[in-house]
């Protein structure tokens, strides 16, 4: 298949990405597959949407490898025509970006899809998933109490009602701005609403007292938990020291997870919603018995998941994709584009 992955920018993740392992794997079985950036999109003259892109040449890969390669000079760089591919996957993380790329994937997915184009996750989707509300939009057992507000008084309110509270910016990725309140201590409040408030909306959120042993991130894939070689993709972060967040970039540390009924439970409550929204790859970050938030736009993990199960993940990955472009030539070869696009 031809495969093109729409990023941030070309070439900035690390090797252990999920992004670049599925890369490196499809090109590893043969696969045509084209990195793009958001910035290097275009919408051309003809209707066609086109794309300045760079492919790493045919061969067997680790992520390392290939990532070596696709930064250096012996990467194959050309302007495609991504109506021509049979997958695009939107990868790109619009809480890291600049306001003018944050959709821009998105746009143009949307666009592509007009012409067959598989695109993953379902751009109409992920519009509506721009940022952490998101979540609200579930159903409520599966969600902390939340307070999403830029009014002090309101948060000071909810202080007082759940006791603890965690302080975080609406948009916002990796664990960054992220504050823990409790009522009977003494806090600068204001100066810590400003601090999180600067770039737009605050969350507060009910405290899990479950957080203090860190969260669980299960995959699902088209709305169930991924599983490959009777191993479920999951795995475990766990905060370090006095440090409230367990994020990685935050510090935490990585840990095996044992998936359990709840966890099953919280997944399947979901799916409806997810299949809907045509979330084909999702990774689920679970404290308790409660979603803290559900990734949809970059994923990542895989690789740790691989880690403590011993499973390549990413084969199943690329297996549904396969499914689905097999799906698409026969749809293909039966309907319009236009009728495709409705499908």
């Amino acid at each position: 298949m031809r495969l093109g992955i729409v990023v941030n920018v070309m070439g900035s993740e690390e090797a252990g990405a999920t992004t670049y392992r599925l890369a490196a794997e499809a090109t590893s079985l043969g696969h045509e597959v084209w990195i793009v950036s958001t910035g290097n999109l275009s919408y051309d003259a003809n209707d066609t949407i086109g794309a300045f892109a760079r492919m790493v040449p045919p061969g067997k890969y680790s992520s390392q490898k290939y990532l070596t390669l696709l930064k250096g000079p012996k990467a194959i760089n050309e302007w495609i025509t991504v109506d021509d591919l049979d997958v695009l996957l939107l990868r790109s993380n619009p809480s890291v970006q600049r306001a003018w790329a944050q959709s821009a994937g998105i746009h143009f997915g949307r666009l592509a899809m007009r012409h067959g184009v598989i695109v993953l996750n379902d751009p109409n989707g992920l519009s509506k998933a721009m940022n952490k509300l998101y979540l609200q939009t579930f159903p409520e057992p599966v969600r902390p109490r939340t307070v999403v507000t830029r009014s002090l008084s309101r948060v000071t309110a909810f202080l007082k009602a759940e006791k603890t509270i965690i302080l975080k910016p609406l948009q916002g990725s990796g664990g960054t701005g992220v504050f823990i309140a409790r009522s009977d201590e003494n806090h600068n409040m204001e100066d810590i609403f400003e601090s999180v408030s600067r770039d737009g909306y605050v969350i507060a959120q009910q405290y899990l007292p479950a957080a203090a042993e860190g969260d669980t991130r299960l995959f699902l894939m088209n709305g169930l938990p991924l599983r490959h070689k009777g191993k479920y993709a999951a795995f475990r972060r766990v905060r370090t020291g006095d440090d409230i967040r367990s994020n990685i970039h935050a510090g935490g540390r990585l840990r095996r997870a044992v998936v359990n009924d709840t966890m099953f439970e919280l997944a399947e409550m979901v799916r409806p919603r997810l299949v809907e929204d045509g979330m084909f790859l999702v990774g689920l970050d679970i404290v308790g018995d409660k979603l803290m938030e559900i990734n949809v736009f970059s994923p990542g993990g895989l690789g740790s998941a691989q880690k403590f199960e011993k499973v390549n993940f990413t084969h199943a990955v690329l297996d549904a994709l396969e499914r689905k472009v097999d799906y698409m030539r026969y749809y293909r070869r039966n309907f319009s584009n236009v009728e495709l696009a409705t499908l």
